[in-house]
């Protein structure tokens, strides 16, 4: 989940307490999403992964979470249209799928006023933008992660291109659902020949309609991402539950993740709006072999601890997710005090 406390698009020294807190050993940890270019932020203050500053200010943070047992997954991102003008180098527009604007209004959260008109990527610039994955996944080899998570979720670049309401393209990147799909298997097979495919895994949310994203035949999406993705034989799929349609509560859904659980032949995470019991109930009844958690583990830096003896957990605060203090709202939420 986006932190937004990177000044500068640089990792920063606070960050080190954050992740080292929501740490425990043997449990896997996703970063929040981080720039793979200076076109890919969409939001102030996110981290990035493109240059060698930003590749050595991510060691301290990896090594704390390394010394406590993690294991640490870098997540990789392109925002895409999700932005504007003014977190473009030279104040270009931002690059997309299409030239359609995203028309919702910006949210206060994050400080986008309004989203700027972007400019359609050109069929030979998409060679480049898949190398800026490339990079930035070896970049997080260099920081020492132990893998990467491509985010192809929540309306951003990859999301773009998978998603036809968006896609309007004419070209070999656009129109069938197989062409819909080529700019994301692309990036999944440079990155897993760059890294290692048991390094690599990817974030898919084909039922949500986030940042104006819909797909007219969602479980259709789902499953030949799923499927498809078997080929490179990547570490896992992270998908978002169909009940997470827009950003906010769980909404009664009558789809499942089901059939790309089954249709996936590696490790299948599901995410979205999970507590305590039904997290549970999907991994026993092998809907999922994991259950990633966001907004519950802001809150519980000793999510596991507490879950693990079915303590009462803290509050999130969304009004302090996105703010930049490193301290409120990101290592001052309480610990167990029968932790130590």
């Amino acid at each position: 989940m986006a932190r937004q406390r990177s000044y500068n698009n640089v990792p920063q020294p606070h960050a080190i307490l954050y992740y080292s807190q929501r740490t425990t050993k043997g449990g896997l940890l996703i970063s929040e999403a981080t720039g793979v270019s200076d076109t890919a932020q969409g939001y102030p203050h996110t981290p990035g992964i493109w240059t060698k500053e930003q590749t050595e200010a991510w060691k301290p943070i990896v090594d704390a979470v390394h010394a406590k047992g993690g294991i640490f997954f870098c997540q990789i991102w392109h925002a895409g249209r999700v932005s504007n003008k003014g977190f473009q180098p030279n104040g270009q527009a931002p690059i997309s799928s299409t030239d359609k604007l995203l028309t919702q209004s910006g949210s206060s959260d994050n400080e986008v006023a309004e989203y700027s008109p972007p400019r359609r990527l050109n069929t030979d610039e998409i060679p480049h933008l898949i190398n800026d994955f490339r990079i930035a996944a070896r970049n997080a080899m260099e920081a020492g992660f132990d893998g990467v998570e491509i985010h192809g979720a929540h309306g951003f670049l990859i999301d773009q291109f998978m998603k036809d309401q968006i896609n309007d393209r004419t070209d070999k990147y656009g129109g069938s659902l197989e062409n819909r799909c080529r700019f994301p298997l692309e990036i999944v097979e440079a990155v897993s020949n760059e890294i290692g495919a048991d390094r690599v895994g990817i974030r898919l949310s084909p039922f949500a309609n986030y940042m104006e994203s819909a797909d007219s035949n969602p479980k259709a999406l789902g499953l030949y991402m799923a499927e498809s993705l078997n080929k490179y034989g990547i570490l896992y799929c992270h998908m978002v539950e169909p009940r997470m349609q827009t950003l906010g509560e769980k909404s009664e859904c009558p789809h499942s993740l089901v059939p790309m659980r089954m249709a996936f032949n590696a490790t299948f995470i599901a995410a979205g709006g999970f507590d305590r019991e039904d997290g549970n109930e999907a991994v026993a009844n092998n809907r999922a072999d994991l259950i990633a958690y966001g907004r519950l583990f802001l809150a519980n830096p000793d999510l596991p601890n507490r879950f693990g003896l079915n303590s009462p957990l803290n509050k999130y605060h969304r009004d302090t997710f996105y703010t930049p203090d490193p301290v409120v709202g990101y290592t001052d939420y309480p610990f167990l005090e029968t932790t130590t």
